[in-house]
């Protein structure tokens, strides 16, 4: 099926899903393995590593560019995200994408769309405590994407990790064959994650928003000189904090990697995340140890 929109030297873009479905199952029907990287577009250096990995991993490599209206809550930032798809498309040239998915948020859902995917572990602390839905309009349009691409195997980022832990759950408990793979965070050379959000951090609130990171870097420390108690480690983390007034903690958090709960599990691997907000924007980042450990559970992840 001929693409929605064909420009000299860029991927293939379709807007509909009966596109993309039929062109990724023509591909699959000839032996080619599909990768998936999913986003909401605004792409950055951490987007192009995934696009990378995705690349050396299969035959061809979709990446979908949509903001994703059901995961975001009264008063969140969807209309403010920022949207550049003319750039997007620039970077997917170069790093070999052969297909975008770039579905407009009607193509997504009908009007009365009515069907919601809910997790009801993984999906409680965290960010699930702090954005009411946010989870579920996650998971409904991955679980979609999945559907309409069929792709063997989807890539994510290590920077949402609660949210690559879920689409594993979700790839595990609904038995999808489909591959998931975790890329390392990329950052800037002051610890700044990678985030299509940073554009809107300036002056005091850019200066300041690398204390995330450092404060999580405190919590990895106490971990490691043998501390267990997550209370100890958190208070170390929230220690860091204080100094940087330009940044709201919205939670700091010290689990088990596996359950996201309590207690912590001598030689079990551990998440620290945490969330701040700088100004209008809300910042999010995790260290994990030991690094790599997230890239190694298995749980959820389905061989094709």
């Amino acid at each position: 099926m001929s693409p929605s929109r064909r420009d000299p030297g860029r991927p293939l873009v379709y807007e509909t899903p009966v596109a993309i479905h039929a062109w990724s199952r023509e591909l699959r029907g000839k032996g080619r393995r599909v990768a998936l990287v999913p986003t909401m577009g605004a792409l950055h250096e951490g987007h192009r590593s995934l696009l990378r990995v995705a690349r050396q991993a299969a035959d061809a490599v979709i990446a979908s560019i949509f903001v994703n209206p059901a995961q975001f809550g009264p008063g969140e930032d969807y209309s403010r995200y920022p949207r550049a798809l003319d750039a997007d498309l620039d970077m997917c040239a170069q790093e070999g994408v052969d297909a975008v998915y770039a579905p407009s948020p009607q193509s997504v859902y009908a009007a009365d769309h009515s069907t919601w995917l809910v997790e009801e572990a993984l999906a409680k602390p965290m960010e699930g405590a702090s954005r009411a839905g946010h989870f579920r309009g996650v998971l409904t349009v991955v679980l979609k994407l999945f559907h309409t691409l069929e792709p063997d195997l989807a890539i994510f980022g290590q920077k949402d990790a609660q949210q690559a832990l879920l689409i594993r759950r979700m790839v595990r408990d609904l038995d999808l064959p489909i591959e998931i793979r975790v890329a390392p965070t990329i950052r800037e050379g002051d610890g700044l994650a990678l985030s299509s959000r940073n554009r809107f951090l300036e002056g005091e609130e850019r200066r300041q928003a690398p204390a995330l990171y450092r404060a999580l870097t405190a919590c990895c420390e106490q971990w490691q000189a043998g501390e267990q108690d997550a209370g100890k480690i958190r208070a170390a983390g929230l220690a860091v904090l204080e100094s940087y007034p330009a940044l709201s903690v919205d939670y700091l958090e010290i689990v088990d990697l596996e359950t996201l709960t309590l207690p912590l599990r001598h030689g079990h691997p551990v998440l620290m995340a945490g969330a701040v907000q700088a100004g209008g924007t809300r910042l999010i980042d995790n260290i994990i140890y030991p690094p790599g450990a997230l890239a190694g559970i298995t749980q959820g992840a389905t061989s094709p």
